[in-house]
């Protein structure tokens, strides 16, 4: 199973592929240019790692709290991918960790099934 974590939320955004034997990521300005070629970064970032979108089974997006802009185009795509290639998603809170000792995103998928976190259902949180 390959996973693809996104977590625009900071002043770097960060995307994390899972695959059975390897992870890989990359960090990015923040920015709205980057916000607008997010799809493209993606792409690009899972081909570098000779994968495609069709390639990934589940997404797991940060949903907050931060910047309306990033949380909002983040969200629209993994929606997007879910509608258009059926991909799951789940969407998460670094909050929803709170308590956890090893808080690092290649364990993301392991605590979004340890906290019952919803798949498909996504209720950003945003920075006022």
């Amino acid at each position: 199973m390959n996973k693809l974590i996104i977590d625009i939320t900071n002043e770097k955004f960060f995307l994390m592929i899972i695959t059975t034997g390897s992870t890989y990521n990359i960090t990015c300005e923040n920015t709205k240019i980057n916000y607008e070629k997010l799809t493209i970064i993606i792409n690009d970032f899972l081909l570098s790692k000779n994968l495609k979108i069709s390639d990934i089974n589940t997404i797991y997006i940060n949903k907050g709290p931060g910047s309306f802009a990033g949380i909002r185009n983040s969200l629209s795509i993994v929606k997007a991918f879910n509608v258009a290639k059926n991909i799951d998603y789940y969407s998460y809170n670094l909050d929803d960790f709170k308590d956890e000792k090893d808080l690092s995103y290649e364990n993301v998928p392991n605590l979004c099934k340890k906290y019952k976190i919803k798949k498909n259902l996504i209720n950003p949180i945003y920075i006022s």
